[in-house]
């Protein structure tokens, strides 16, 4: 669940990892961001507010993801309101370093490399792109303030939009290809009209 809210809700490994169940609206399909997960050098972890105030949002789930959700959340997150819904085999909070160990042998067996936790996120804000979303809804979505980040999801789109224009242009030729040689459904009317 943890990968696919990264994909799919476009969360950040601190949001994530901050997730509480208090935040979690199964009903609504909504998730309100309003932590994130800092390791300190002393080992510590901390929880606080999202680097800018466009980082607290609130993020909807795809509807086929919400039975699964609410599965992780009955089976497998703290029980109380302020429980994470995150938390480790042992019930400890999530680590970063604890959690690259999982994320590297899973990758291993999935037969990947060089794929990062943050490239879900990526992979998640493409797909948003690719589905319409404006520059807005992208910076709504992924909490940014600006449009910087965003634009690079809406890039991606156009580049989509060209190749779905490209398809277009090679349907229409194909058609044009099969045309009639006497003309179009009018023509042909119009000469058995004056045919002798």
């Amino acid at each position: 669940m943890l990968i696919l809210l990264a994909t799919f809700a476009s969360l950040r490994w601190g949001e994530l990892a901050a997730l509480q169940r208090r935040n979690v609206d199964l009903e609504a399909g909504t998730i309100r961001v309003v932590g994130t997960t800092t390791e300190l050098k002393d080992g510590s972890v901390t929880i606080g507010p999202p680097k800018s105030e466009a980082g607290k949002r609130v993020v909807s789930v795809p509807a086929m993801l919400l039975p699964h959700l609410r599965e992780h959340v009955e089976t497998y997150a703290e029980q109380t309101g302020d429980g994470h819904v995150f938390v480790g085999p042992k019930g400890a909070r999530l680590r970063r370093a604890n959690f690259t160990r999982v994320w590297t042998a899973a990758l291993k067996k999935a037969g990947l490399s060089g794929f990062h936790f943050h490239d879900l996120r990526h992979t998640g804000n493409t797909l948003a792109a690719q589905s319409g979303a404006t520059l807005r809804d992208l910076m709504t979505r992924m909490g940014h303030s600006t449009t910087r980040a965003a634009l690079i999801y809406q890039h991606t789109a156009v580049e989509r939009d060209r190749a779905i224009a490209d398809a277009l242009g090679k349907l229409a030729e194909q058609a044009l290809s099969k045309q009639d040689p006497i003309g179009s459904g009018t023509q042909r009317a119009r000469k058995i009209e004056n045919a002798p």
